[in-house]
């Protein structure tokens, strides 16, 4: 590309890219005229949250674990709209997938114009079943997004069966990835009046049209797609999948028996994240400097998330971690908690 920026951008470009984007379609089970490239799952949530037409009194159902860039999408749509912004509340711990499904069940309603679901979600992990919640939503007369931006890599993907409108996803976080690289997926019939956040030469020229090129960027990211998925499938997917579930929920159990404290689920209802409420004496720590502590002293990453004004932190597995690596955590953030204040 910077040997010859114009040959590239050009003549090369255009063909290579389709061909990324039909390698990762094929990951998906999907065709690669339904699926774009995005700079990221958030990106793709805004342009098909910002393309659609809503009117007063119109709602847009979350739950009330819908990631904050996608909920602050949706105030400003509603803002612009006049429609209204509904959260069922999703109350941990739970117990059962259904602990899942009947608050949004019982939240819709004729009003509700779109479903925007996490498939995992981010604070805690925790898998939504989609297929089950879009016939629900499809059976009010209510189109359904997802926010998929966990699922590559965690979940086996056949994102058609799921009967969902539109879907977004990241091949960054767990498809070995460059930074930089989502995708949305639309539904054929659902394509038409969906634009990129950034209108370019592409308007009017169809679905990748618009999306393929809206101006110069690095398409670096988007490129190294297929080689993501290949070294993905060279480790064995199944089995590095196999691998960080066993791990994550293993090490979740076991510092949730520590802290005697609840995870935020059951086991097969995540993938390889998984949320433990935090001990009543750390309970009070800001969020944010607590994150910043222990990646400055453990050069561990856990998030911290307030969920409902109670911290939970949501730790991770991926093929590079070991046991050990949670032992360290545990060992810190024992020294952290007050003495005398165990729970």
């Amino acid at each position: 590309m910077e040997a010859s920026p114009d040959r590239f951008l050009r003549y090369v470009m255009p063909d290579a890219l389709r061909a990324a984007a039909g390698r990762l379609a094929t990951f998906l089970k999907a065709r690669a005229s339904d699926v774009v490239f995005v700079e990221n799952a958030t990106s793709g949530m805004n342009a098909v949250l910002r393309s659609l037409q809503f009117r007063r009194g119109d709602e847009i159902l979350v739950t009330s674990h819908v990631y904050n860039a996608v909920r602050q999408t949706i105030h400003e749509v509603c803002r612009r709209s006049g429609a209204k912004l509904v959260e069922a509340r999703i109350v941990l711990p739970i117990e059962h997938v259904s602990d899942l499904v009947s608050p949004i069940e019982q939240t819709l309603n004729r009003r509700t114009k779109l479903l925007v679901l996490d498939h995992i979600a981010s604070p805690t992990g925790l898998i939504f079943p989609v297929k089950r919640l879009a016939a629900l939503a499809r059976a009010r007369g209510a189109k359904v997004l997802v926010d998929g931006a966990h699922a590559p890599g965690q979940l086996t993907l056949d994102i058609p069966s799921l009967g969902v409108d539109w879907y977004a996803g990241n091949c960054h976080k767990w498809l070995f990835a460059p930074k930089g690289c989502g995708f949305l997926w639309s539904r054929r019939s659902a394509q038409a009046g969906i634009h990129p956040p950034v209108i370019s030469h592409g308007y009017g020229k169809g679905f990748t049209g618009e999306f393929d090129w809206t101006g110069t960027r690095d398409f670096s990211s988007w490129l190294s797609v297929p080689d993501g998925i290949s070294f993905f499938q060279e480790l064995k997917a199944s089995r590095v999948r196999a691998y960080n579930h066993r791990l994550v929920t293993e090490q979740a159990r076991r510092v949730a028996a520590a802290w005697g404290m609840p995870v935020d689920g059951p086991p097969e209802l995540h993938g390889s994240l998984m949320a433990i409420r935090l001990p009543d004496s750390l309970q009070r720590r800001a969020p944010r400097l607590l994150m910043a502590e222990l990646l400055a002293q453990l050069r561990t990453v856990v998030a911290v998330m307030p969920i409902e004004g109670v911290l939970w932190a949501r730790i991770s597995a991926q093929v590079y971690n070991v046991p050990a690596d949670y032992d360290r955590l545990l060992e810190h953030l024992e020294r952290l908690r007050p003495r005398g204040r165990r729970k």
